[in-house]
Parts: structure tokens; C-alpha cells; sequence
């Protein structure tokens, strides 16, 4: 990106992204380790992640509130205006990412402690598509790169199977076995935190796309006379 001539609006864009890249980082963190504690039983990693929530709607603020001085007072156009706009609607996204590994957490005490549940088993390996898919698209929001961003994008669909698989074995699990049924209940709830993580995860992949090409992704339904991407 070339460099403005005030160099104070370069410094302000750079924090805006620098701000997004933490709060990735931390949202990163919480679904590991909220899954951590789910599969470990660890109900204090899962206070932890419960509290560390905090920092991540801090960071959201500032990032609202820098985001705004800076449409106020440098007034950008086109590249700089997606850049600050691209920032304040993936900050928004990302606190709720953090969120959804927030409601993980809080599923850990009310699991019970099952021999060979088997949906249990498969829950950390939807997770690290999510966590991955997280990493990927704020790298590929850091560095602009719109191939990166459309391979998220592509992931999705591999969660979404994930999830569809979980929740027919914890169904058929249910079934068969009545008791597990509240233990079940609330792991498919954790499944479908994790898929929403993937949705937003594929947002945030469409916003760095716009930002990065100005083209709307095709996945998304374009009013009329906006171009798609090939």
C-alpha cells in the first residue's frame, strides 16, 4: 500500500490492522482451549477462557472507536475507506467468534465424564478446522491476500459435513442410549458453535476478499449491476 502524505493516517491504518490481528489471535486461543477443557474435564482452562473474553470486547471498542476517528477526521476514499470499514465489521465479527469459544467453555461442567463417547472423540478434530480457519482468513486479512481468503471460503463446506456427521452420531447415540441424552444435548450445541465459528470465519473471508479485490465474492446474492468475482 503506498504511503500517504500524512503520515500519522499510515500509522492509524496500521494499528486498525494491527488491533483485528490480536483480537484474532485471542479468538484463535479460546477455541483451543475451550475445547481443551471440554475433552480434558479442565473446568478451570474453561473459567479462563470464560474471563479472557473481556480483553477481546475491549479491543473491539478501541477498534470502534479509532475506526471512527478516522473516517472523522482523514475522511478516506476507496482502498482506505474498505480498509477502516473492512476493520470495524471483522473486529464485530471476531468478538463473536470469541463468544461462541466463550459458550464452549461454559458447556464444560455440564458434560459428564463418559467412556468412549465417541461424538466427543470427533469434536476436536471439527475444532481445529474452525481454529484454522480463523488463523487463515485474519493472515489473509493482514496481508490482503484474496487467494487465501477464497480457500477459507472453500473450507467451509468441509465443516458443515463435520457437523452434519456429529450431530447424526449424536442422535443415533441419544437413541440408543437415553441416559447420555442431557450429555449429548450438550455436545451438539457445542457442534454448532463450532460450524457458526466456520460461518464467520467465511465472513470475515468475504470481507477481506471485497477489501482486498473491491468484488463482492459470488457466494453472495449481489444487487443488481454489481460485477461478481470469477
Amino acid at each position: 500500500m503506498a504511503e500517504h502524505t500524512v503520515k500519522a493516517f499510515d500509522n492509524e491504518i496500521a494499528q486498525l490492522r494491527g488491533l483485528v490481528a490480536e483480537m484474532g489471535g485471542l479468538a484463535e486461543v479460546a477455541i483451543r482451549d475451550a475445547v481443551e477443557a471440554l475433552v480434558q474435564r479442565d473446568e478451570v482452562l474453561a473459567q479462563t477462557v470464560v474471563q479472557a473474553d473481556a480483553k477481546l470486547d475491549a479491543l473491539e471498542a478501541e477498534v470502534d472507536r479509532l475506526a471512527v476517528r478516522v473516517i472523522a477526521l482523514r475522511a478516506p476514499m476507496a482502498d482506505d475507506l474498505r480498509d477502516v470499514i473492512a476493520a470495524l465489521k471483522i473486529s464485530g465479527v471476531v468478538e463473536r467468534i470469541g463468544d461462541y469459544a466463550k459458550n464452549i467453555a461454559k458447556r464444560v461442567g455440564q458434560i459428564e465424564r463418559l467412556k468412549k463417547f465417541e461424538p466427543l472423540i470427533l469434536v476436536p478434530a471439527m475444532a481445529e478446522i474452525a481454529q484454522g480457519m480463523v488463523r487463515d482468513v485474519l493472515n489473509a486479512y493482514g496481508s490482503r491476500d484474496a487467494e487465501l481468503a477464497l480457500e477459507v471460503i472453500a473450507r467451509d463446506e468441509k465443516l458443515d459435513n463435520f457437523y452434519d456427521s456429529i450431530f447424526r452420531n449424536l442422535v443415533a447415540h441419544m437413541m440408543e442410549n437415553p441416559a447420555t441424552i442431557s450429555s449429548a444435548a450438550q455436545l451438539l450445541f457445542v457442534a454448532r458453535n463450532l460450524e457458526r465459528i466456520g460461518d464467520h470465519a467465511t465472513n470475515v473471508a468475504e470481507m477481506v476478499y471485497f477489501a482486498a479485490t473491491g468484488i463482492y465474492h459470488a457466494s453472495r446474492e449481489l444487487p443488481a449491476g454489481v460485477e461478481k468475482a470469477d
